[in-house]
């Protein structure tokens, strides 16, 4: 299952170390190549020898121990495909979260940048520590996967939440990971929230969309090997390249100078603009209406779809409050794209604003899939799932 894959391993200073003994020989079963970095405390709970007769393979402990050229951070940052921090106290995982390369699992994890998995273990109290969480929750807006601790008796006497979670669970996530590159090498552009038109200094036009159909779109691609630029027009950090946009007009110049294998234009755009900008504050009359003249904003995705540089997959988004099949297929056709997702925005359970959402996928070669309502950051890996059966050259696998 793993074979020709490098999982490279953090330990830190927990009582749970020795557990991860066990990770080792689960990995080592499926052929993995593992590589062990210590921290020095570490070596309190688990043998350095015990370690290496297990990975088969020198354990990493101290920074500047270099035979080579190469630093060791650099080279084992280098050398793996994905990384695991198990057990990760709340001493590493505050350093990680802010940037503290003081040992050589720090340093290591700075200079990685395919994916990290974190996995927490500490004392219950620990845990729950205001610190600790705004450093996970840091951590998890940058793209670390944390597998979040388990309640039971603690190894210091207490009950509660802080036990390295089942080693299945970490396994299971390593090969999710490493066996989910489908889109490795693939550049993938998505655009995502409600474009703003500006009416003077102080107000605008917009829409209801918040974007998050498009950033769990982008955060799947990510995970899944791609080269993700996600067009924004919203704040957002993430580990790939984000192009923060306001209006359609910029939003358009964003996606026209990107290059990309897929382009997904997920966000809301504006049909309309006001014409004239008022560049002062337009003041308040004793007149009870005010007119606002609009024109048309450019179709950003019927450019794309019919431009010489179109990408080989385009996909289009479609929010529709009535006749949600006959207008997708309507637009489907005439913007000319590859595939549309359509949403039923008259729901309140599902699309603007909500973490859930339910679609049906349109494809120019005739077919139309269903999607339950489920989490979008579900709904996000099955739209690619969908793209990978029908579009056979994108893909770089088999479908899922």
């Amino acid at each position: 299952m793993l074979r020709g894959k490098t999982v490279l391993i953090g330990i830190t200073g927990s009582i749970a170390a020795y557990k991860i003994l066990e990770l080792i020989r689960m990995y080592k079963r499926q052929n993995a190549d593992v590589k062990v970095i210590c921290t020095p405390n570490a070596l309190n709970f688990v043998t350095k020898l015990t370690l290496q007769n297990l990975s088969q393979n020198n354990v990493a402990v101290e920074e500047f121990d270099i035979p080579d050229f190469k630093p060791e951070h650099i080279s084992y940052a280098d050398s793996a495909d994905i990384m695991v921090i198990a057990p990760a106290s709340a001493n590493t995982i505050s350093k990680i979260a802010n940037g503290i390369c003081d040992n050589l699992l720090t340093s290591t994890v700075c200079a990685f940048k395919k994916s990290v998995i974190i996995a927490p273990a500490m004392n219950c109290n620990m845990w729950e520590n205001p610190l600790v969480q705004e450093n996970l929750i840091k951590l998890k807006r940058l793209g670390y996967e944390i597998l979040g601790p388990e309640c039971g008796f603690l190894a210091c006497g207490y009950e509660g939440k802080g036990r390295l979670c089942d080693l299945q669970t970490i396994f299971d996530k390593t090969v999710e990971k490493l066996g989910g590159n489908k889109l490795l090498g693939k550049k993938i552009v998505i655009t995502a929230g409600g474009t703003i038109e500006n009416i003077d200094p102080v107000r605008y036009i917009s829409n209801y969309s918040s974007g998050k159909m498009g950033l769990a779109l982008a955060d799947c691609a990510y995970s899944q090997g791609a080269d993700v630029t996600l067009i924004s027009t919203f704040d957002v950090e993430r580990a790939y390249n984000v192009v923060k946009v306001t209006s359609a007009l910029e939003m358009r110049d964003a996606v026209l100078v990107q290059f990309a294998d897929c382009l997904i234009m997920a966000a809301a755009v504006a049909d309309y603009r006001v014409k004239n900008y008022a560049e002062q504050k337009i003041k308040k009359t004793d007149a009870d209406e005010i007119t606002l003249e609009l024109v048309k904003n450019p179709d950003i995705l019927k450019e794309v779809c019919n431009s010489e540089n179109r990408p080989k997959c385009v996909v289009g988004f479609c929010a529709e409050s009535e006749n949600l099949i006959e207008n997708a297929k309507t637009k489907l056709s005439a913007k000319n794209c590859d595939f549309l997702v359509a949403n039923d925005i008259s729901r309140k359970d599902i699309g603007f604003s909500s973490d859930y959402n339910e679609v049906t996928i349109f494809s120019k070669t005739g077919s139309a899939v269903k999607l339950d309502k489920a989490p979008k950051t579900e709904i996000a890996k099955r739209i690619f799932e969908v793209i990978y059966e029908v579009d056979r050259e994108f893909c770089t696998a088999k479908p899922c």
